[in-house]
């Protein structure tokens, strides 16, 4: 386990979300993302919450934001370096973007994620 100081790590997801595809991000709508500095629910290293852009209907509106939380002590939990750190940070939060997008752990699964 490695300790990543809660500024760095916020910096980490901050980075991956700089670095979407300008479409991707231009689509990503009424969602917030947050990392959680305390342990989340076991086993989790981020979660998605909302109603995914595909379920969406001309019904949606005034809704809450989706919630997209990423664990900061999950993630260190299963890390022994900064590097995967940064690399795990990476590759949940482009799970739980995807999510956002409709796309389900079977798919993810599919695709290599």
């Amino acid at each position: 386990m490695i300790e990543v100081d809660p500024a760095r790590f916020e910096e980490m997801v901050a980075s991956v979300l700089d670095g979407l595809p300008e479409d991707l991000g231009r689509l990503m709508s009424n969602v917030a993302i947050t990392v959680e500095h305390r342990a989340g629910p076991p086993g989790l290293l981020g979660l998605y919450e909302g109603v995914s852009l595909t379920s969406r209907t001309t019904g949606y509106a005034g809704v809450l934001p989706d919630r997209i939380t990423i664990y900061r002590q999950a993630i260190c939990s299963i890390c022994q370096t900064e590097q995967e750190v940064a690399g795990q940070v990476h590759k949940t939060v482009i799970h739980e973007v995807a999510h956002h997008f409709g796309i389900d752990d079977r798919r993810l699964r599919e695709l290599g994620w």
